[in-house]
């Protein structure tokens, strides 16, 4: 399988360092901000996936552009797949459109495991950082003798731990188990193709260590708790995260997005921003009751009302939602309806933002954290639920939008309008919005030289050049 890169793999190296993502957009913006922390260490990355993710990943970079930036190499493999439109009336939220890039994404194990023996022929160490979800793929990395594997998973610790907790209920401190409690079941998050795609990675991982797009200061006590759990006691564990950047510079760049200008005209605080991520799809009846119930809160919002990604963002047509007639129009003075991409990270960093309503993907999740924006949970899929969990009462940063028990059922407008009304004008808002700020500005100390974050990228560093 040919292969497109940026750079030669033949030049000599000491230590290389491989990424291999889930063609999927969290997974694939979390793997290369990785890429890009690792390459600023002087280390040369290699970026792999399919044609289309590379350059998705690529076009959704935040603040930064991947193809100047030194030491970060990309190949891309022609790997063709279909890529069908979401459905918003599914019986699950899970994006099943996705499930045939994640396929394809099979069909790297052979392309993959030749790069690394190309690499490895001239390089000290090769070591290959890969998606929990491609550990497949990589599977016959740790037969090469110079080369080693590393699992990035894209999710909290407190996720990672549920999952031990549902098996096996280990002794956990009290306010941990005050949470764990209340963890929502997995019903309706995910397709039985998906199930039987991660069991096909499970049943293979080799790694010598997890990475996890989280922060010491987010879920310490959950990594402790997790790294008890290891097998091994020279099993390795950093938390790496936040990998988007923390610290935003509005007035540098000389041509800002629309909703940046807007949002400039709006007072300190004083808007939500809606969204629900890359693989959610709204039905029309959700989307009635959110426009209305956002109109009579009486406050103001950024809504990116757009459909959720196919499986190539780059192929066929996107579908159009349709908001009440008027709608826009009757909203013009508090409201932005957005229907392309939006800059998430910078919006949520603006200071007239005071607000999140999210899907509590776990990269919203971290970049509302990085920010000191409190959230509306409203899951729909995957680890959301538990993300929500977390959120809401773990770090008690966010308010409920409604029951997963209750994901069937159509959120109503009231519901919308208690919500908003309750996170962006009330004193329990205002207490959210405290904890938040000071999580935000842990988080911030923890990447500054000398913190806990920059501490373990300093320890990932010197081990994997050891």
């Amino acid at each position: 399988m040919a292969a497109t890169t940026t750079n030669h793999v033949e030049q000599q190296h000491d230590v290389v360092v491989v990424v291999v993502p889930l063609p999927a957009q969290g997974h694939l913006h979390a793997a290369i901000e990785l890429s890009h922390r690792i390459s600023s260490a002087n280390i040369p990355v290699y970026y792999v996936s399919t044609a289309a993710h590379v350059r998705q990943a690529q076009s959704r970079a935040v603040c930064w552009d991947p193809l100047k930036t030194t030491n970060l190499n990309f190949i891309d493999f022609p790997v063709t797949f279909e890529a069908p439109p979401p459905n918003p009336d599914a019986s699950i939220k899970f994006p099943s459109q996705l499930v045939p890039a994640f396929n394809s994404s099979l069909q790297l194990r052979e392309p993959v495991t030749d790069l690394v023996n190309k690499l490895a022929s001239t390089s000290r160490r090769v070591v290959v950082v890969h998606d929990f979800l491609t550990s497949w793929v990589v599977q016959d990395v740790p037969k090469i003798t110079n080369a080693e594997c590393y699992c990035l998973h894209t999710v909290s610790a407190f996720l990672v731990f549920s999952y031990i907790w549902d098996a096996a209920r280990p002794p956990v401190p009290p306010e941990a188990e005050v949470v764990l409690k209340q963890l929502p079941s997995q019903d309706g998050c995910t397709s039985p193709e998906v199930i039987e795609f991660a069991i096909k990675q499970i049943n293979v991982i080799q790694d010598a260590g997890n990475i996890y797009s989280t922060s010491r200061v987010i879920d310490g006590m959950y990594l402790d708790l997790t790294e008890k759990m290891s097998i091994s006691k020279d099993f390795k564990n950093w938390a790496l995260g936040p990998f988007n950047p923390v610290n935003l510079e509005f007035d540098k760049k000389e041509t800002r997005h629309y909703s940046l200008e807007w949002l400039d005209k709006q007072p300190a605080s004083s808007v939500i921003f809606v969204s629900f991520g890359s693989t959610t799809s709204l039905s029309e009846d959700e989307i009635r009751e959110l426009a209305i119930g956002l109109e009579v809160s009486q406050q103001r919002f950024i809504w990116v009302l757009r459909d959720a990604d196919k499986g190539d963002i780059f192929s066929g047509e996107v579908r159009k939602y349709q908001l009440p007639e008027g709608y826009e129009k009757r909203v013009s003075e508090r409201g932005l309806v957005m229907r392309d991409w939006a800059p998430q990270l910078e919006i949520l960093g603006h200071p007239s933002t005071g607000g999140f309503m999210s899907h509590c993907g776990w990269n919203s999740c971290i970049e509302s954290i990085s920010m000191g924006v409190p959230i509306a949970v409203w899951p729909m899929h995957s680890d959301q639920p538990r993300n929500a969990l977390f959120i809401a009462e773990g770090l008690k940063i966010g308010i409920p939008v409604r029951e997963w028990k209750r994901r069937k059922e159509v959120v109503p407008a009231e519901t919308v309008e208690k919500v908003v009304r309750t996170l962006m004008a009330s004193p329990e808002g205002e207490e959210m919005k405290r904890k938040a700020t000071a999580l935000k500005e842990a988080v911030k100390l923890a990447v500054m030289e000398g913190g806990v974050t920059h501490k373990e990228m300093e320890s990932f560093v010197a081990h994997i050049t050891r």
